[in-house]
C-alpha cells in the first residue's frame, strides 16, 4: 500500500516565497502543496478546506497575523502541525508563537534538503529545532522573562531520571532517532518517554518542553537527582 503524501499549506504574503517553497516541495514525491494563502483570514479558510498535515506559516501577514492564525488552528479538533517561517526578525514574537502551538521554526533561506526533511519530521509528530534557530530562540528567552513558577517546578520534579535525560536532548533539537542512538534505546521507547514527559509537564509539544527545560536550567530550577 502506498503511503499518502504529506500535505502542506503555505501561508505567506510574499508571492516569491510561496513560489520558492512550491518549487522545492515539487521535487519531493512524498510531499505535496495542497493550498496557499497570502493573508491570515484566507489561510484559516483554506486550512479548514484542505486539512493539511503541515502549515508553513509566516507571522507578518495582512489582516489576521500568523500568531492569530496559529491560535485559531490550535482550537481545531485535529490541528495541523505549524512551522513558523522566520527571517530572524521575529524575536519579539517567539514565545507567543510557541505558546500558540508552533511545532518549530525555519529560516526562509533553509536549504531545500533541510526544508523537506523538516516537513517530514514535523509531520511525524516531532519538532523542528535546528541548532541555529534554537540558539536564537533560547537566547531570546534567556534575555526575557524566564522565571520558573512553582507549578512548573513541581511538574519537573515528577519526571523520572530517564525522562529528564530525554528532555535534555529534546532541548538540543535532537529527533527521536538521534536520542535513541545517544541513550541506547529504540526510537519507539523514546517516543513513549516524550509522550509521557509532555503530559507530566502539561505542554503541547516538544518546543514548549525544550523551552521549559532551558528556563529551568537558566534559573537553577532544574531537578537534581538525589544521591
Amino acid at each position: 500500500m502506498t503511503t499518502p503524501a504529506i500535505s502542506v499549506l503555505v501561508a505567506d504574503d510574499d508571492a516569491m516565497v510561496r513560489t520558492h517553497l512550491r518549487t522545492i516541495v515539487g521535487t519531493a514525491p512524498d510531499i505535496e502543496i495542497v493550498g496557499e494563502a497570502s493573508d491570515g483570514e484566507t489561510a484559516v479558510t483554506r486550512i479548514r478546506e484542505c486539512l493539511p498535515d503541515v502549515v508553513l506559516l509566516d507571522i507578518f501577514m495582512p489582516g489576521k497575523d500568523g500568531l492569530a492564525v496559529a491560535r485559531d488552528l490550535a482550537k481545531l479538533p485535529t490541528p495541523p502541525e505549524v512551522v513558523i517561517l522566520t527571517t530572524f526578525a521575529l524575536d519579539a514574537h517567539v514565545e507567543e508563537a510557541v505558546r500558540a502551538g508552533a511545532s518549530g521554526f525555519l529560516r526562509k533561506d533553509t536549504p531545500p534538503r533541510d526544508l523537506l526533511q523538516a516537513i517530514r519530521v514535523v509531520a511525524a509528530g516531532e519538532a523542528v529545532l535546528s541548532p541555529s534557530v534554537t540558539r536564537r530562540i533560547l537566547d531570546f528567552v534567556q534575555d526575557g522573562e524566564n522565571a520558573i513558577t512553582l507549578v512548573e517546578r513541581e511538574r519537573l520534579l515528577t519526571l523520572t531520571r530517564r525522562e529528564r535525560e530525554v528532555l535534555a536532548l529534546v532541548g538540543q533539537g535532537l529527533t527521536n532517532t538521534e536520542i535513541a542512538g545517544q541513550l541506547h534505546m529504540s526510537p519507539s521507547t523514546v517516543k513513549l518517554h516524550v509522550s509521557r514527559l509532555l503530559g507530566k509537564l502539561d505542554v503541547t509539544n516538544r518546543v514548549q518542553a525544550a523551552l521549559l527545560a532551558y528556563r529551568a536550567r537558566a534559573t537553577g530550577a532544574e531537578p537534581v537527582e538525589e544521591a
